[in-house]
């Protein structure tokens, strides 16, 4: 209440200094006055700021001299209106604000003054008479202001003295606090329901670095707060440039603010909350920068549909402004003589035709004289100015509002009666708060609690048309939310697709972004590396462990899985030879049974040949089950084959050497046999209770640095350390072997198939001893599922045909080849045989151990000669020299 008071005491002192000259004339200079039953008070930015000191600047022709007329023609058409306040005519008190709140200020104490009583009791004139004052007339409502600025400062003072007020232009979010500014309204929505239009225009674009530009004051301030604000609310709109005009800027301004605009060259969108002078000196700094075409201007309704002071423009947003028809017709068809109510109509008409009056002309750049007949619009060039149907509109709220107010009030008095006169603005402002009624432009006008109008907006582009001159085409609407048509909208320098205002263009598939700290809009791109995918546009992620990035990063894919196919190279060769194994085999059984009871086959232990017959051919066939495709019963039978087929193959070898005269009959070596392979084979069923079989897909393996060349190896689940344990009991009976067929090497006669069995665990031992260090060794290596699967096979083929090669080969050559020495030779004893092994080994000792002193002599029994002894040399040592080859490869 102080601070109210303290303002009133500064308003009352103000109007102390103008009230004697107001009173003492029929009406303020440079203003219009029209009588009637009520009158309205208008404020309207007749002419520019001034410069230099100056209050006044040049005549605006369209936001002042339409504008005001466009109240002149409302009052005519109102008071014309039989319907609309019968028999009430209305009258104007029109003030020019020279677009300058201050000024706009003083102007405006001419609608309070009749509402300050003065006391002149003690004044008197020189003859002693009481003075007699000339009492102003009432001013019931107020239409104006244009400018925020001018309508902040206008309403605090209106406030003061309950005069109602309802602006045609002022958008300032501000004039929406209905706590302050209680006694104003609006027929056009607030710039935040502008900003959120723009907000939505930003965003349909695409658009996320933007700049703005401000006029100093509550128009431009405000609505550049409110769009930030919003544009937070919103997220992802960031400000690259924050631009203020100054009042009363100067050229270099300008050019100062054009490239603190350069200074973010991404950010080409710019927002423009401005006067339409400001908007002027902007678009001619930017072409003095030679900057047409860089920038994406957003104005706000100040901009308004003039192609004049925009020619850069290339994106604009206003309320929609509909021509009005009746009113071109009306303003076109004043002239000097018919509009002598309009004082400044003359300066006009001087501006309009660049001529000058023969009477106070103030057109000094021209010597042409008017005539009076030249005409608007044919002589001159006219467009609607965009707030005149708003100017309409806020006439026309406050006669219906007086309308209401009448009826309520008067109900049997044709006119004004006592009580309407008597009302308080208060009450005024109520039916002005209510009324509703349908516009100008076929829209309803109605005001919320705040005063304030719905947010309607027409967007428009300014562009290049089929005809000569551009021009403003509608290309969209906002009604609480936006409409707008993107495909017909034009782009600097014949540009196709939407311009780009951001701090950092867009990162690419499989890139994350790292975002800049203090500026969420800027980033840098850093792409998903190795296992990673990207999980949204700042993150990426690991894959799970079977999968891998898909080609552009943006989602995980399966690992490829692999095992070796048939058809590899490193197949080929152990099936082609396992396939010539099983051949030589089965060829080597089926002569073994078609010779069965000859001396050659029952010399060679028919049983046990058998036996390790069957031992070779698995050792084959597990060449199959090793390249086949893993599954269970594949892993079984490949560890149950693996753990045997070996064991009939070394064990009968081990047989055959054994010096032991107990246990020597064929029932007695099945026996011992099959007791070491149920040891083995109970050690596998066991294995495979605890650690049933099963395939794994081995992902580790093959992980690749580069994710593209991953693959999953598909396998049997045994490690190498499982591997080694396997073979562990196979080594050793084959070290046993070995160690037997040493001993018994120099055993006579019928004994001479310890050499075979000798070189072919001498060989066996070779071929082993070089699959361990490549088995093992190429366990890091990128082929290792084909190389250790390529050499595992091959060492079981080679070891399955070393002792066929060796065992049997010679065999089957003298039946076939030599059917003369398959026959019976001498029999001779068991105990023969012994003796002359034990001979054997007691001439093998030196003389001096002998007992009895006895002599070296010899056997009195040559064996005779060995056709196939060149055969076995040269088969032992073309299995030797594979052996070499292999252990060769090993290092």
């Amino acid at each position: 209440m102080i601070r109210y008071l303290k303002l009133f005491w500064g308003v009352f002192c103000l109007a102390e200094l103008f009230l004697d000259t107001l009173a003492q004339e029929a009406y303020a200079p440079h203003s219009i006055r029209t009588d009637g039953h009520l009158t309205l008070g208008g404020l309207f930015p007749v002419h520019a700021r001034g410069a230099d000191g100056i209050s006044c600047g040049d005549l605006k022709k369209e936001n002042g001299i339409q504008r005001l007329e466009a109240m002149m023609y409302a009052l005519d058409q109102i008071n014309e209106d039989t319907q609309l306040l019968p028999n009430i005519t209305l009258g104007a008190r029109v003030l020019d604000t020279c677009s300058r709140d201050t000024y706009a200020l003083e102007q405006s104490l001419t609608f309070v003054q009749a509402l300050i009583t003065k006391d002149t009791s003690d004044v008197r004139c020189t003859n002693g008479e009481p003075p007699v004052f000339v009492k102003p007339e009432k001013v019931v409502g107020v239409i104006g202001a244009s400018a925020s600025s001018v309508s902040i400062m206008v309403a605090n003072i209106l406030r003061l003295f309950q005069i109602p007020q309802i602006s045609y232009a002022s958008t300032a979010p501000e004039l929406s606090d209905d706590r302050r500014y209680d006694f104003f309204s609006r027929v056009v929505p607030p710039d935040s329901f502008q900003a959120q239009a723009m907000v939505d225009i930003i965003r349909s674009m695409g658009w996320t670095y933007v700049s703005t530009i401000a006029s100093e004051g509550s128009y431009g301030e405000r609505g550049v707060e409110a769009f930030t604000q919003l544009s937070k609310e919103a997220g992802g709109i960031c400000i690259a440039q924050s631009l203020k005009i100054p009042h009363n800027p100067k050229l270099e301004d300008y050019d100062k603010g054009v490239q603190q605009l350069l200074e973010s060259p991404h950010a080409r969108a710019i927002i423009i909350f401005a006067s339409d002078e400001d908007i002027r000196g902007i678009l001619n700094a930017t072409k003095r920068a030679n900057q047409v075409g860089h920038f994406l201007w957003i104005g706000s309704d100040s901009w308004g549909a003039k192609s004049t002071p925009s020619t850069s423009l290339k994106t604009s947003q206003r309320e929609p402004s509909p021509s009005f028809p009746s009113f071109d017709e009306y303003f076109t068809g004043l002239t000097l003589e018919n509009n002598r109510r309009n004082v400044w109509f003359a300066e006009f008409w001087e501006e309009n035709f660049n001529c000058r009056l023969l009477s106070a002309s103030k057109k000094d750049d021209t010597n042409r004289k008017c005539t009076g007949q030249e005409r608007i619009g044919i002589d001159s060039k006219y467009e609607q100015e965009g707030k005149v149907q708003f100017v309409i509109d806020a006439v026309y709220a406050m006669a219906h509002a007086l309308h209401d107010l009448h009826r309520d009030l008067c109900p049997d008095h044709p006119s004004v009666c006592p009580q309407m006169e008597a009302a308080e603005g208060k009450t005024l402002l109520k039916y002005i708060r209510n009324a509703s009624f349908n516009g100008s432009a076929n829209t309803s006008v109605v005001f919320n609690k705040n005063g304030d109008a719905p947010g309607r907006y027409d967007l428009f582009q300014f562009q290049m048309t089929n005809s000569s001159m551009p021009e403003y085409k509608v290309v969209g609407q906002w009604v609480e939310t936006l409409q707008l048509r993107v495909e017909e909208l034009q782009w600097p320098e014949g540009e196709l697709d939407v311009p780009l205002s951001v701090c950092s263009l867009p990162c690419k598939t499989g890139e994350r972004k790292k975002k800049v700290k203090g500026k969420p809009c800027c980033w840098h791109c850093e792409l998903c590396d190795g296992y990673q995918y990207q999980f949204d546009e700042t993150s990426c992620r690991l894959c799970s462990y079977n999968m891998r990035p898909n080609p552009n990063r943006t989602a995980c894919q399966p690992i490829p899985i692999i095992k070796l196919e048939w058809h590899s190279p490193w197949a080929i060769i152990p099936v082609f030879l396992a396939m010539l194994g099983i051949i030589a085999t089965i060829f080597v059984m089926a002569t073994f049974v078609r010779y069965n009871d000859t001396p050659i086959v029952r010399a060679s232990g028919r049983e046990l040949s058998y036996v390790l017959l069957t031992g070779i051919f698995l050792c084959y066939i597990i060449t199959f089950l090793m390249i086949a495709k893993p599954d269970v019963g594949v892993c079984a039978y490949a560890a149950l084959l693996t753990k045997t087929n070996r064991i009939y193959r070394i064990f009968e070898q081990g047989k055959q050497t054994v010096t032991a005269p107990r246990f020597i009959s064929p029932t007695s070596q099945i026996a011992i046999t099959s007791s070491l392979i149920c040891v083995q084979l109970l050690g596998v069923l066991v294995w495979f209770a605890v650690d049933p079989p099963n395939t794994i897909i081995d992902y580790d393996e093959q992980k690749t640095i580069n994710p593209m060349l991953a693959r999953g190896v598909l396998k049997c689940d045994i490690t190498d350390l499982q591997i080694i344990c396997s073979l562990g009991y196979s080594i050793l009976l084959m070290v046993t072997c070995t160690i037997y067929a040493i001993k018994t090497r120099d055993v006579p006669e019928d004994f001479n198939e310890a050499k075979p069995i000798g070189f072919t665990m001498y060989t066996t031992c070779i071929v082993w001893l070089a699959f361990i260090p490549i088995f093992f060794g190429t366990a890091q290596s990128a082929e290792k599922l084909y190389i250790q699967t390529t050499t595992l096979t091959i060492s079981m083929n080679l070891s399955a045909s070393v002792a066929l090669g060796m065992l049997y080969m010679p065999k089957v050559y003298i039946i076939i080849f030599h059917p003369e020495m398959n026959v019976q030779k001498r029999k001779r004893s068991f105990k023969a045989v012994v003796t002359a092994a034990t001979m054997s080994s007691r001439l093998s000792q030196k003389p001096s151990e002998r007992p009895n002193g006895e002599a070296k002599t010899e056997l009195c029994e040559n064996p005779p000669v060995d056709p196939m002894s060149k055969l076995t040399v040269f088969i032992y040592l073309f299995i030797y020299l594979i052996g070499t080859v292999l252990c060769f490869f090993s290092t």
